[in-house]
């Protein structure tokens, strides 16, 4: 079946190249707390809504003894409360920062488009913490014609209805003729639980968590070896497929006869 829409993730995807935004706003978070996160910490639970993100880093036992370390308590509710108020602010600073396009992320969407392939978002990101980013993104040159934010459905990742919202207001079906691009784990199940064809980014995402000079710096045999591993973990994910980037999406499909040759 052909392609007839593409839902893309959004940090680690088509921008902030190495998905490093939510890193940075999570770990202040947590440091305003008193409590020392690893960024390992916080890229466990990358890709969830982020209100379930902080409940995930909480739950896990390295940051819950960190954490009654620094409170002498377990976390509360409240607490979860507290943490995701501030993090808002943080994740709009954060994202401003790292609002540029990955690069062939633009030049991707333009030869799908040119295809007739419809293009739409979702995003771990509420609306409020998204605003930045979508006004970066747009000076840039890329507009979805959908983006769906977490809490605009009753669930998050790794549920399907981010996605079907999306379908649903871009009047688009069946689920099994779209692709969903992302480069973490929740959002690859996101895709398949959608019914969608679900393929996974190594170099640019959270496997990875480089930034771009980071990334580029890498000797030739250290930077295969990262992303030898970061394509197992996405395709353990149920991954369809996995490139390196969103530059090489096209040329994927293409192969695979879901759009036409350029």
């Amino acid at each position: 079946m052909r392609c007839a829409a593409v839902i893309f993730d959004w940090a680690g995807t088509m921008v902030d190249f190495g998905s490093c935004a939510p890193v940075l706003a999570m770990r202040r978070a947590f440091a305003a707390e008193g409590v020392d996160v690893a960024d390992a910490d916080v890229r466990a639970g990358m890709g969830l809504a982020k209100r379930d993100h902080v409940v995930f880093m909480l739950s896990t036992a390295r940051v819950a003894d960190a954490w009654r370390a620094a409170k002498d308590k377990p976390h509360s509710d409240a607490d979860v409360d507290r943490i995701f108020a501030a993090l808002e602010p943080l994740m709009r600073d954060a994202g401003a920062e790292r609002s540029a396009l990955v690069p062939g992320a633009l030049q991707a969407v333009d030869a799908l488009k040119a295809r007739g392939v419809r293009i739409g978002s979702t995003t771990g990101y509420t609306r409020p913490m998204m605003g930045p980013i979508l006004e970066g993104a747009a000076a840039q040159g890329y507009r979805p014609e959908i983006v769906v934010c977490a809490g605009e459905t009753k669930t998050g990742r790794p549920s399907p209805l981010m996605i079907w919202k999306a379908l649903s207001e871009m009047d688009v079906w069946p689920a099994s003729a779209v692709v969903k691009v992302d480069d973490a784990p929740v959002g690859i199940a996101e895709g398949k639980n959608a019914g969608c064809f679900a393929i996974g980014v190594a170099a640019s995402g959270n496997a990875l968590g480089l930034d771009l000079a980071e990334f580029q710096a890498l000797s030739e045999p250290a930077r295969q070896t990262l992303l030898t591993a970061a394509r197992v973990s996405l395709a353990a994910a149920g991954a369809d497929l996995v490139i390196d980037s969103v530059a090489d999406l096209p040329v994927a499909l293409a192969s695979r006869g879901l759009i036409g040759a350029a």
